[in-house]
């Protein structure tokens, strides 16, 4: 589903990425873990299309488009979702009203008529009664005022509305409480299924406790050091990352 190629990134003329090679393939859930400058957000970023990054050389395929040469709203129309590390408040635009405008802009995108509102709302308001979002979230404003944990959640609802087949959490886990973990892994998991496939970006074991990967990787200054299954991590975090500098 995706293929990176040989991918170097640089910001400000220092380079973050390094000849980087990954494949995500159909239905299946890598972990990229690794300390802070590894370049693991800045991996996420380059998917999603965020400006302010220097590409180098090399490409992303998705689903065999280099999605390089595609802009972020025609990324997010062919099925890629980024749930971010700090959410955006976004004042004056009601939350469910972002996420219906969303959906219909990817069904428009696909030749599909807008949703039926009954059915939106009935799904939305089922969704956020399972990670125990307050119905009165959905009127507000897009996370604004919203808890760490509840910006959180809300990046799950969208998940699960939206229905993506590449889904990319950029350490989706930080700052979050045990409870509030469990229920995010557990949207995360009813997303998972063999026709789409998710990249998983985090410091930490915890989250790969509740959502098991298929493959792990190992980043240190911008490349894979290290790969191998969900072993990897338990390795990992008895031994820290000095092990694969």
């Amino acid at each position: 589903m995706l293929k990176i190629s040989n991918l170097s990134v640089s910001v400000e003329n220092k380079l973050i990425i390094n000849n980087l090679d990954l494949e995500i393939d159909e239905g299946k859930k890598v972990a990229v873990m690794g300390p802070n400058g590894s370049g693991k957000s800045t991996l996420s970023n380059v998917i999603s299309g965020k400006p302010g990054y220097d590409i180098k050389e090399g490409s992303i395929e998705f689903e065999d488009t280099d999605i390089l040469k595609v802009d972020p709203e025609e990324r997010a129309t062919m099925g890629i979702f980024m749930a971010f590390q700090y959410p955006v408040e976004i004042p004056g635009i009601a939350n469910s009203s972002f996420l219906r405008t969303a959906i219909n802009s990817i069904r428009k995108k696909n030749n599909i008529d807008p949703v039926n509102t009954r059915i939106f709302l009935e799904e939305i308001n089922q969704i956020a009664s399972k990670l125990g979002l307050d119905k009165s979230f959905l009127s507000r404003d897009m996370n604004a005022g919203f808890s760490g944990g509840e910006k959180k959640k809300n990046e799950i609802l969208q998940l699960l509305l939206l229905k993506p087949k590449l889904c990319v959490l950029d350490e989706i886990d930080s700052g979050l409480d045990i409870d509030s973990l469990k229920v995010i892994s557990k949207g995360i998991s009813e997303y998972s299924n063999k026709k789409n496939s998710m990249l998983i970006i985090t410091h930490y074991q915890r989250l790969l406790d509740h959502v098991i990967p298929d493959e792990v990787h190992i980043f240190n200054n911008g490349k894979i050091v290290e790969s191998g299954d969900h072993n990897l991590v338990k390795i990992l975090e008895e031994k820290g990352y000095k092990e694969f500098s």
